[in-house]
């Protein structure tokens, strides 16, 4: 939790430790901590006192039963009451993932913007769209999209159903319309057997969309250093990752809003990030709330994996994880309706490199799909 309350250059950070609430002030000057009994809030002495103790160390680290921000091991994936896992339907969503029949021309699937070679991702500061036409946005990782709230940069879609549905009516992406999949699909005598396996009747969008989304759920990274760290295995971090992780809940205030087991708050915040790629103007948000205060925000994405994905932000302006430490150790980009969450940093250099350490420290295991033979 973090009380702005008492300065906006100073936020206070609650962690627990042995069951104590410690309250914990990015000062630039280091970290630093003070005790309070566990449930209060901090007063004007506590802060007074966290401002002089001594900074936390990694031992004092090692300690420490809760993270700020709720991060940690990646929980058992959420399954969707209306669309339950079996093993037939997550065997037919990978063979639709990987078909390139899903588009209007033949010519893209699914893997193709988020191909298992490229963290899922595609390797692009943008990503290409139907005729080879190059699109606004850079492709968001299908690794543990599964944790996700609302899916896209701009939260269009609200289910991992909903986000396998969409790009294949999309004109500028698959560019296929549901009547002309339908008939596609049931020509085929292996899809047409396997729909009516699976859900008992004919191919449709819909069921498309919840077999991809079912196959989608297996794609989860839960073991990396990070995760065995935050298990109890202090040893699976190094020393540089633990001072790269005390940063990302502290001074350098990641956790703000990168928190949760998936490291996203799944809201959206103006950053300003610089405008890249063929749209002259992205207003996010705003183009699905309407609300002016949503113009030019974006989702904040999920860190796990996040040095296979490169490159970084939503229109892919980023090449390496070190431009975007430091485009936030900047403040952030010069716009006017920019979060009051994104300050000046006044990171070192050793500081910087420590907070990438960390974040690389995020890559797990990926899963092994074996690319299916299709009818």
């Amino acid at each position: 939790m973090l009380f702005n309350n008492y300065s906006r250059h100073q936020p206070i950070i609650r962690l627990i430790l042995n069951g104590c609430l410690i309250f914990v002030v990015a000062a630039t000057a280091g970290v630093v901590y003070a005790e309070t009994p566990s449930g209060q809030e901090p007063s004007p002495a506590d802060l007074e006192k966290a401002r002089k103790s001594v900074a936390v160390t990694v031992e004092t680290l090692d300690q420490m039963t809760q993270l700020q921000g709720g991060i940690g091991s990646l929980p058992n994936v959420p399954i969707s009451a209306n669309n339950p896992q079996t093993d037939a339907k997550i065997e037919l969503g990978k063979m639709l993932f990987f078909d390139k029949r899903l588009s209007g021309n033949n010519t893209i699937s699914c893997s193709t913007c988020h191909d298992p070679e490229k963290g899922y991702a595609d390797g692009r500061p943008r990503a290409m769209g139907f005729g080879g036409k190059e699109l606004g946005r850079h492709s968001p990782t299908v690794l543990n999209a599964a944790y996700n709230g609302p899916q896209f940069w701009d939260g269009r879609a609200v289910s991992l159903e909903d986000q396998a549905e969409k790009p294949i009516e999309a004109t500028v992406e698959m560019n296929l319309p549901r009547e002309v999949m339908v008939g596609r699909l049931s020509s085929i005598p292996e899809y047409k057997k396997r729909f009516h396996d699976v859900f008992g009747e004919e191919p449709s969008l819909s069921n498309v969309a919840k077999a991809v989304a079912a196959f989608e759920r297996t794609i989860v990274t839960p073991d990396s250093p990070f995760d065995r760290y935050a298990r109890g295995d202090k040893q699976a971090l190094s020393i540089q990752e633990k001072k790269g992780l005390v940063l990302f809940m502290s001074k350098a205030a990641c956790s703000q809003c990168h928190n949760g087991p998936n490291f996203t708050d799944n809201q959206f915040h103006v950053i300003g990030i610089p405008q890249q790629g063929p749209l002259q103007e992205d207003l996010g948000r705003y183009s699905v709330s309407k609300d002016e205060k949503d113009k030019g925000a974006f989702k904040t994405p999920t860190l796990r994996n996040i040095a296979l994905t490169a490159p970084y932000t939503h229109d892919g302006a980023f090449q390496t994880l070190d431009e975007v430490v430091e485009f936030y150790n900047q403040g952030g980009g010069s716009v006017s309706n920019k979060s009051p969450k994104i300050l000046k940093l006044h990171l070192t250099r050793q500081e910087k490199a420590d907070l990438v350490a960390f974040l690389k420290s995020l890559n797990g295991k990926l899963p092994v799909v074996a690319m299916p033979r299709l009818p």
